[in-house]
């Protein structure tokens, strides 16, 4: 009894062992690395980034021609935006100021630097430059993005985006000096120190 459940237990573990290995790559080479063998992962060149940045050149040009339509068909009803100042708008929100077009030099362009599948959902990070009303003036707003992409019926829509700023130093503006450390090791927490 104890021998044939030693034997079935064996064989248990090695099913799941072969269960969990990885499986070889078709045209894989012996030594490759995984990023080698599966582009796209997060990459750069990969047909998700083409992909994602005709749904940012949709999304752009919506914007830029005040088309509500095209808008919505980008944005997802659950969209949620977090901008680069802080404020929050919905999808609505977001429809009402491209219909409002109270702003007529606002010109949006965005590029896709890198697209992570994660199923149903995709997480494309980039940058972007938007032109727009400041005050009495207009300013240019360069930084990057982070948006989530849901995958709804056969096509993506994105239902999050967060937006950073990029300082820009001004033209002319020396850079600061930084001071050198006076750290012996690269964590030095002086309470602890010596």
């Amino acid at each position: 009894m104890n021998r044939t459940l030693f034997c079935c237990s064996a064989l248990l573990l090695c099913c799941v062992a072969t269960a969990q290995s990885p499986a070889p790559v078709a045209g894989a080479q012996a030594g490759a690395t995984p990023s080698a063998v599966a582009p796209g992962v997060m990459s750069t060149e990969s047909p998700e980034v083409t992909q994602f940045q005709k749904i940012e050149d949709a999304w752009s040009t919506a914007v830029n021609a005040h088309d509500q339509y095209g808008l919505e068909n980008v944005l997802s009803p659950l969209f949620v935006d977090v901008a680069a100042n802080g404020d929050i708008s919905t999808r609505n929100q977001q429809v009402v100021q491209v219909i409002a077009g109270e702003d007529k030099t606002v010109h949006l362009t965005q590029r896709v630097v890198t697209v992570r599948m994660l199923g149903d959902v995709a997480v494309a990070n980039g940058t972007y430059t938007l032109h727009h009303k400041v005050g009495s003036g207009e300013a240019d707003e360069k930084g990057v993005f982070t948006q989530v992409f849901e995958r709804l019926r056969g096509g993506w829509m994105c239902i999050n985006s967060q937006r950073t700023l990029v300082p820009v130093e001004p033209s002319g503006a020396k850079a600061k000096a930084k001071k050198p450390s006076t750290a012996e090791e690269p964590f030095h927490i002086p309470l602890f120190g010596h």
